[in-house]
């Protein structure tokens, strides 16, 4: 079954990334980025121990999302929502799902790097009460040089976990 098979009211899951789900989270952020993370990329977030998720929606790899935790932050560095699934709200679940998850391990502030261009994530994200707070320049590759990244922050409290 391919992703855009789904029914929208399919199951939604949250589950700890593992070794087998590298391939397809490779394979998705391929698509969906000019500069993707590699796949070791990824195995190497998960032997380093960070928080890395996948969003499963029904049998499906909707999403994936990793985190690292350190004391009382958080820096979310990657999240990602597979084409065939955006817009339906995932990326936000899998947000407050980060949220709650660092707040578990201690985290009362969430960081981020986003591109400036990258509209839809940075609507999102100061959705979710996250505030521009810096600015890296040349942080990102681009098609035409470099992109700055615009650094954000958020306070991981109650209201932003509903």
């Amino acid at each position: 079954m391919t992703d855009a098979g789904l029914a929208t009211t399919a199951v939604t899951a949250f589950a700890p990334m593992r070794e087998q789900d590298l391939d397809e989270v490779a394979r998705i952020e391929r698509t969906l980025f000019d500069f993707p993370w590699t796949r070791t990329n990824f195995s190497d977030s998960l032997a380093a121990g960070y928080l890395c998720r996948v969003l499963w929606q029904g049998r499906a790899l909707a999403g994936y999302a990793v985190m690292m935790c350190v004391l009382d932050e958080a820096h979310l560095l990657n999240i990602s929502v597979a084409g065939a699934f955006q817009r339906r709200g995932l990326g936000w679940r899998l947000l407050g799902h980060l949220g709650r998850e660092a707040a578990g391990h201690g985290a009362a502030r969430m960081f981020l790097e986003v591109r400036p261009s990258n509209e839809a994530g940075r609507a999102m994200y100061q959705r979710a009460g996250f505030l521009a707070i810096g600015r890296r320049p040349a942080y990102y590759p681009a098609l035409d040089g470099r992109e700055d990244a615009i650094v954000m922050s958020a306070d991981i409290d109650a209201e932003w976990l509903k």
